[in-house]
């Protein structure tokens, strides 16, 4: 026993203790130099009798040295490389030299990191000490932050690990030179906007590009469109507006890439609206469908296209973008943006109806915030329940959403909330609160495509609260986004919208365009709507055998869907008609949670564990713990009995 250190030493000795039982920890050990930490990594090791320890240690000489620390740590381990998932395997060997190729993303090699010791640890539980952790390199201080946030039923033990953010410290620190205070200026836009401090980011990275222009032209206009981007995001709360960022964009110095086509098609859609700029964007959009860039050129561009997508009310290049997004995030092994990625592939799965689709990426989305530690708004996990009308789950979601999004100030998301939340109260049919929720949500045009989905439902609302001036205003409003696009999508809500304004024969054409039209876009749930909206007028009109059958039909699509509340409220209007409806809902596997439920349907669908694993971003083992739960849940003893357990579909890749 250390003199003095009796607190620390049984704290390590229980956190031993549970290692051996099967369980994972991580311990950071902080404290000014000559403390006495390495001598409690020292009774570390001494007390790791019958487990396997591997030790690694910051070098000063060594940390311009990508991976060199991790190096040490794995070195030891490489002989299970061949027990990983191809992709982590290639990236751990291109990392330390066993082979050419291109660089690896971080999150290939975290990956590849964490099933390393999970495969030895098959055979003892291991013990990882990495002692002098302010002297580590970057890449591996990454990666080893990486894995002990990451561990789940590994019988694996991190300590002393630091997490301190000293990039940017270190770029500042040499020698002075203007294109290096230019990446600094850069790297310290992006980092305002992910520590909470979003209204100042589109001002520095403006800045940015400015100083970039004589330094580096290219940089220059993806740099711009950074500020752009972070100017819709911060909305409200931006110390400028994104019109006034568009405005001084420069043009580019050679012929355009797909990202220059996308900075000048916003420039013109955010200068001089929807009419002037809907063409641009929409080529802009073309040139990121034909997937000719660099994956991670593209990456860098993946939200800020999916939104212009959405902004232009064109549903089909929005699909196509996420899906390729959200394949190149994983692909490239890029951890920073997946959940950038996830987010938008769950709305176009939610706006598409595919509600068990959006739900299973929800909780990957979750744990990769665990993973990285880099806290989101709760936007993807509030959005799924009040799709599916779920007030109660929906709104507290809401609620701490809210809260997060105030606090850092980030306009879009309050925007992204405040509709999600007047959807909710739309499905309920609890119309005034629906309005006060769309109001706020619509009160800065600057926030956008968000704003216009808040517009429709602020036109139901107001229509069913009897204000038909403020309906026809949001009509207007709406038609400015809609009709310039030309799209199904948006020519069938906006159609739909000015059917909740009309009377008589006017009303009941509107009401046929917008079926005939959402049926031809991607829009299950917007259809469904449709039909629920002409059923309710049909029966007003005292035309009951037609209204039946919109009605009947918006109910098997919602429960279908899983939009239960607004299953509820044609039901009700069924009832009203004289039907006789048996209140169901749709089939749900609802013992499992989500994530079990995803790693359940692929072993069913035949997967190893060590496939599912490199899906879903576990190790084969963490997918064996979980399996053995569902086996519990089921009342099941193997994988063959899966098939008649599971409803559902047959999982493609990652969609």
């Amino acid at each position: 026993m250390l003199l003095g250190r009796g607190t620390e030493c049984a704290k390590l000795d229980g956190s031993l203790a549970a290692v051996r039982n099967g369980r994972s920890d991580a311990i950071v050990l902080v404290g000014e130099a000559g403390v006495g930490k390495s001598a409690l990594l020292a009774h570390v090791v001494e007390s790791a009798a019958g487990l396997r320890v591997v030790r690694a240690g910051g070098v000063e000489s060594e940390m311009e040295l990508p991976y060199a620390a991790l190096h040490q740590l794995c070195l030891p381990l490489l002989e299970n490389l061949g027990r990983l998932p191809g992709p982590q395997a290639e990236a751990v060997e291109t990392t330390f030299g066993l082979r050419a190729g291109s660089a690896a993303g971080t999150f290939l090699v975290g990956l590849g990191v964490l099933n390393l010791l999970a495969e030895a640890a098959r055979d003892r539980p291991v013990v990882c000490v990495v002692d002098d952790a302010q002297w580590l390199d970057s890449a591996s201080a990454q990666v080893l932050a990486f894995v002990a946030r990451r561990l789940s039923a590994e019988s694996v033990h991190a300590g002393s690990l630091a997490e301190a953010r000293i990039l940017l410290d270190r770029v500042e620190a040499g020698t002075p030179d203007e294109l290096r205070a230019a990446h600094a200026g850069q790297l310290r836009g992006h980092l305002a906007f992910a520590t909470g401090r979003s209204a100042q980011a589109p001002v520095l990275l403006l800045e940015t590009a400015r100083r970039f222009e004589r330094l580096d032209p290219a940089l220059a206009r993806e740099t711009y469109l950074d500020a752009i981007t972070y100017a819709l995001l911060a909305g409200r709360f931006a110390e400028t507006t994104v019109a006034e960022v568009a405005a001084v964009t420069m043009p580019p110095a050679g012929p355009p890439r797909a990202q220059d086509l996308l900075v000048d098609a916003l420039a013109v859609l955010y200068r001089e609206g929807h009419a002037k700029g809907t063409p641009a964007v929409r080529t802009a959009l073309a040139a990121f469908r034909r997937d000719e860039l660099p994956a991670d050129e593209a990456m860098r561009c993946l939200g800020i296209v999916c939104h212009a997508a959405y902004e232009v009310w064109d549903d089909e290049a929005w699909e196509a973008l996420a899906e390729l997004g959200l394949r190149h995030t994983r692909a490239t092994g890029a951890l920073i943006m997946l959940p950038v990625a996830l987010t938008q592939r769950i709305s176009a799965h939610l706006h598409a109806g595919e509600f068990a689709e959006a739900s299973a990426l929800v909780e990957e989305a979750e744990a990769v915030a665990e993973a990285t530690g880099i806290a989101r708004p709760a936007y993807d996990a509030a959005t799924v329940p009040a799709w599916r009308g779920a007030a109660t789950t929906a709104s507290a979601l809401i609620n701490s959403a809210m809260r997060t999004v105030d606090e850092r100030g980030e306009g879009i998301g309050l925007t992204l909330i405040q509709q999600t939340d007047a959807l909710l109260l739309n499905s309920l049919g609890r119309y005034p609160e629906a309005v006060r929720a769309a109001e706020i949500a619509t009160a800065k045009p600057d926030e956008s495509a968000f704003a216009a989905w808040a517009v429709a439902e602020l036109v139901e609302a107001a229509a069913r609260c009897g204000d038909r001036a403020r309906a026809a205003a949001a009509v207007a409003r709406l038609a400015s986004t809609a009709e310039p696009s030309g799209t199904d999508w948006g020519l069938g809500t906006l159609a739909r919208s000015r059917a909740l304004i009309s009377d008589g024969p006017a009303a009941e054409e509107l009401y046929r365009e917008a079926i005939d039209r959402l049926a031809r876009s991607r829009g299950k749930v917007a259809l469904a709507r449709a039909h629920l909206l002409f059923g309710e007028w049909l029966r007003q009109e005292r035309r009951v055998a037609e209204a039946k059958s919109h009605l009947r039909t918006a109910h098997e699509l919602f429960l279908a869907i899983g939009a239960e509340a607004f299953a509820a409220r044609a039901r009700q209007e069924l009832v009203a008609t004289g039907e006789t409806v048996v209140a169901r809902t749709r089939p749900e596997n609802a013992e499992l949670t989500t994530q079990e439920l995803q790693i359940a349907r692929r072993a069913r669908d035949g997967r190893s564990n060590a496939e599912i694993g490199a899906e879903l971003f576990l190790s084969a083992r963490t997918i064996e713990w979980h399996l053995r739960k569902v086996f519990t849940k089921l009342g099941i003893t193997s994988r063959r009995e899966l098939r008649d357990a599971l409803q559902g579909p047959p999982v493609h890749g990652h969609r």
